[in-house]
């Protein structure tokens, strides 16, 4: 039965899972919005849950602002868009897809999106397609490239880097994993386990499924870069402080790196971005690819991944009484 005492608010609603929002109307009292930062900070004085993607920055300010808050609830693996330390020094709560590997096999988005990132690059897709749009058709100015043949290295071979080691050695790559954390017997047949500078040595792309924590954070700057073969590729759609991003450029501008193409830049917000280095020389150069961290936008993965954390939240709710 619904608390009407429970105040349940929804800051980024828009597609919001209609299962989830039953499920989540079943629970309290809910808020649907779409709120900019100014919104959001008067919907939460009176919350109890906080329900976020990656539009916001949970920040101390935001907390502070919300005195009755319980928990925090992010569809996500990722939660640099939240301040863990300050949400548990006031006793708030964090329930996000971390740690759910079993549901997390499903959902199958964010490979996708790399190999269609990569494809994009190798190909060069968005050129090509602002070339017709101009009035062009001239094919010769697009020649592109082909995955077969050519080895890539996996940076990071959790459950990401796993489906998506996969879906390259089905287009006919050689694959080499690099993972501190697995052992050579539990990679799957067609990939091979190795170390990070051999990986880069030889890897004519580059693709990065790693965490985001205090050991990884800059993981790719110069020396890496420096590192990787000439005229190798990075796709980037985990995190983008794994990266230094004046590094990558760099590597793009002296033409040490053949391209690049990134769903997540370091410090991402709702507004503000079109002023990044990075953002400026994607406007003006193909071999530079951004997607506004959509990896895990789509219809299927959404829902999906909505109605299961309100399963969760439901439990804690029910557990905490």
């Amino acid at each position: 039965m619904a608390s009407p005492d429970l105040r349940i608010v929804v800051a980024e609603s828009d597609g919001f899972s209609p299962a989830a929002a039953e499920r989540l109307r079943g629970l309290g009292d809910v808020a649907f919005a779409d709120a900019d930062r100014a919104g959001l900070a008067a919907l939460v004085r009176d919350a109890d849950v906080l329900w976020v993607r990656l539009r916001h920055r949970i920040d101390a300010d935001l907390l502070a602002a919300a005195p009755r808050l319980r928990a925090i609830v992010s569809p996500t693996t990722g939660l640099n868009h939240i301040d863990l330390d300050e949400a548990a020094r006031r006793g708030v709560a964090v329930l996000s897809l971390r740690g759910e590997t079993e549901f997390l096999r499903t959902v199958r988005a964010t490979a996708e999106h790399t190999v269609g990132l990569l494809l994009a690059l190798v190909r060069r897709i968005p050129g090509a397609a602002r070339h017709v749009s101009a009035g062009g058709w001239n094919r010769d100015a697009f020649r592109g490239g082909e995955l077969y043949g050519k080895t890539a290295a996996v940076v990071g071979y959790g459950r990401l880097g796993r489906i998506v080691a996969g879906y390259l050695a089905a287009f006919g790559m050689r694959v080499a994993a690099v993972d501190p954390n697995v052992e050579a017997a539990d990679v799957d047949p067609g990939t091979r386990l190795c170390a990070l500078g051999e990986a880069l040595a030889e890897a004519d792309v580059v693709t990065l499924h790693v965490n985001l924590d205090a050991t990884t954070t800059g993981l790719f700057g110069a020396e890496r870069f420096a590192a990787m073969r000439a005229g190798a590729l990075l796709v980037n759609t985990a995190r983008g402080e794994l990266l230094d991003e004046a590094a990558l450029l760099s590597a793009l501008e002296q033409g040490r790196l053949a391209g690049a193409a990134l769903d997540v830049l370091a410090d991402e917000r709702s507004d503000g971005m079109g002023g990044r280095p990075l953002v400026e020389y994607a406007r003006t150069h193909d071999n530079l690819i951004i997607t506004p961290h959509i990896g895990g936008a789509t219809r299927e993965s959404m829902a999906k991944t909505e109605a299961f954390m309100a399963g969760r939240l439901a439990e804690f709710l029910h557990g905490s009484g």
